[in-house]
């Protein structure tokens, strides 16, 4: 289990500076996932937990031509899909929740993805992070902020917020940051978290912002 990154002092006085300090790092910030539509993004994003971007970009290559709609995954073969998504990592949870997901969109939602924050919650697998990655991305929705591992250490480590749960996490970032800015700085965030502020040994000689980060080794 991932060790907790220290609450360190309050700092949300210099959000705005540190968020565009970063934007002008990251000016092009964008989803790594590939997708064509909601429901390719919704399963996508669903593999993507606990695995990399690149690796679920090269299973689903072939997935979204074996499995195109919300019937195919329906009806797909627990084993046979289990094998298909192998390589992502906790294949046989992922397959429950798609397979599962697709059937409840075709009894519950007509057969669509939900375009709603209660519809998605309801879905196998599927919690406040993912529900708005789909409802952002696929559906131009700005509901709150997807908090994944690197929205958490780095949110903590800047000083934006000193808790741990998720949702309590995005509550705070919702609370310095404009509304239309969230999906912009939740990827701001995992993409400074991947190559710069990383989780054991973050770079804190070559960060952009460490004059102002209260967690900042230099």
């Amino acid at each position: 289990m991932a060790k907790e990154v220290p609450a360190v002092a309050d700092n949300t006085a210099n959000f705005e500076r540190i968020f565009e300090l970063l934007k002008q790092e990251y000016p092009n910030a964008a989803p790594a996932l590939h997708f064509k539509n909601e429901l390719e993004l919704l399963v996508a994003t669903i593999l993507s937990a606990q695995s990399t971007d690149r690796q679920v970009n090269q299973v689903t290559k072939t997935l979204f031509k074996k499995y195109r709609t919300v019937e195919d995954y329906a009806n797909a073969d627990i084993t046979e899909f289990g094998k298909d998504i192998y390589s992502t990592g906790f294949y046989r949870q992922k397959t429950k929740h798609i397979i599962g997901s697709a059937q409840l969109m075709l009894t519950d939602f007509g057969g669509q993805v939900p375009d709603t924050m209660e519809g998605l919650l309801q879905l196998p697998g599927v919690g406040r992070k993912t529900a708005n990655i789909v409802l952002s991305r696929a559906f131009g929705k700005i509901e709150g902020i997807a908090v994944d591992t690197h929205v958490k250490r780095l949110s903590r480590r800047l000083g934006f917020t000193q808790e741990t749960d998720p949702e309590k996490i995005e509550q705070d970032l919702m609370s310095i940051a404009e509304r239309e800015e969230l999906e912009t700085l939740s990827m701001t965030l995992i993409l400074h978290g991947r190559n710069v502020c990383i989780a054991r040994k973050p770079k804190c000689e070559i960060c952009v912002v460490n004059k102002l980060c209260p967690s900042s080794r230099v």
